[in-house]
């Protein structure tokens, strides 16, 4: 894959700002450390139970029922377990409380302390609530390196709609161009360009582009080559 969309140098930016869940935090890990209870379950499982969880998002965005992420994570992990026939409690339970501490990639804690000692402001902005998202970065020992963590419980709808985005540019004072947003969604990658953010897209997995608006201004394989485009 080829590492950059375009050959780019991000500059007179205010913020670098980071989706979670994907992007930071590896929401395999959950599923992927209870294999002795799922076996080979677990990666199918894992992936229905994001994919669901992501349904449920935009579902209850265009319905305007929403209910926070905690309470959708744990409804489509119920559909994941039914379609997996998995009728048990205490692996539920389990699995929930996993959720809490997912694993961040290898290269976030080093990459943030590069940025950070750059005295680049850093934040999150996440569909997670603030107890989930409090969670995640203390167990990956985050916390201390970020400015800001921002959840859609502010405004109680979910990724894409523009009102989430808005979020980073009142926290830091900011016209949407002066914001780079960070996430290895394709699809919130291209919204937030079409929102008005630069935009780096790590695909990890080598996806092909979305088609949809807009391009994101730049695409990395990991974290680790963020600071390239955002420094110097």
């Amino acid at each position: 894959m080829t590492s950059k969309l375009h050959n780019v140098k991000l500059h007179n930016i205010a913020a670098r700002v980071f989706d979670a869940y994907g992007t930071l935090f590896d929401v395999n890990t959950a599923a992927r450390s209870a294999q002795d209870a799922l076996g080979e379950k677990w990666q199918p499982l894992a992936e229905l139970w994001r994919a669901k969880q992501l349904q449920y998002t935009w579902l209850r965005s265009l319905t305007g029922r929403h209910t926070d992420f905690w309470q959708l994570t744990g409804d489509a992990l119920d559909f994941a377990m039914e379609t997996f026939h998995l009728a048990s409690p205490a692996l539920r339970g389990r699995l929930m409380d996993l959720y809490l501490s997912l694993s961040a990639y290898p290269e976030i804690a080093s990459t943030l302390q590069r940025l950070k000692a750059a005295e680049i402001k850093l934040a999150i902005l996440s569909n997670g609530t603030p107890a989930m998202l409090a969670s995640a970065a203390a167990s990956a020992g985050i916390t201390n390196l970020l400015d800001a963590v921002l959840s859609v419980e502010e405004v109680q709808i979910y990724k894409p709609h523009a009102s989430i985005y808005a979020l980073a540019c009142a926290r830091f004072n900011a016209s949407a161009d002066r914001i780079c947003f960070v996430s290895s969604n394709g699809w919130d990658a291209y919204s937030a360009k079409a929102f008005g953010f630069r935009v780096v897209w790590c695909n990890r997995t080598g996806q092909p582009p979305e088609h949809i608006p807009e391009t994101p201004d730049a695409q990395i394989a990991t974290l680790a080559e963020l600071p390239d485009i955002v420094l110097g």
